[in-house]
C-alpha cells in the first residue's frame, strides 16, 4: 500500500518556513548569497520537502492518530519555489504485535527524487 501527497512550494512557503521554524540560513531567502553557492540561486528548506511526508501520515495513510516513532532522511537535490514536491509513503513492513509500521518514504520533483528515508510510525488501533 502507498499513498501520497503533491504540493507546488511558493515563496511564501519558503519565507513562512523559515519563520516557523527559526531556520533564516541565507541560502533561503537571500538571493545574493545564494547565487554565489553551489545551487547557484535560493532553495527551499529540505525540511519543508520533508514535512510533506508527515503530511501523508497524518492525513491518508495510515492517517489521523498515527504517531511517528523515527524518520531517516538522505536529501538528493534542491527543491526551489515553483517546484512541485510529491511525497509518496509505501509501506515496507507490519509489525501488528507492537501496532508499528515501516515506511519506504521519497519526494520527487518531475519524477526525480529530491529525497528519500525510511519511517517507523505507530498505528493506532481501531475501535472495535
Amino acid at each position: 500500500m502507498s499513498a501520497s501527497y503533491a504540493k507546488t512550494v511558493t515563496e511564501a512557503d519558503i519565507i513562512l518556513f523559515a519563520g516557523i521554524s527559526g531556520d533564516t540560513n541565507p541560502v533561503h531567502l537571500n538571493e545574493e548569497f545564494a547565487a554565489a553557492t553551489m545551487f547557484k540561486g535560493r532553495i527551499a528548506h529540505g525540511m519543508l520537502s520533508a514535512s510533506f511526508i508527515s503530511t501523508v501520515f497524518g492525513t491518508k495513510l495510515p492517517g489521523p492518530g498515527c504517531i511517528y516513532m523515527s524518520q531517516s532522511l538522505r536529501f538528493k537535490a534542491p527543491v526551489r519555489a515553483g517546484d512541485t514536491v510529491t511525497a509518496k509513503v509505501t509501506i515496507a513492513e507490519l509489525k501488528p504485535e507492537k501496532k508499528q509500521a515501516r515506511f519506504e518514504c521519497v519526494c520527487l520533483v518531475n519524477g526525480k527524487a529530491v529525497l528519500d528515508g525510511e519511517a517507523l510510525i505507530l498505528v493506532p488501533s481501531r475501535p472495535a
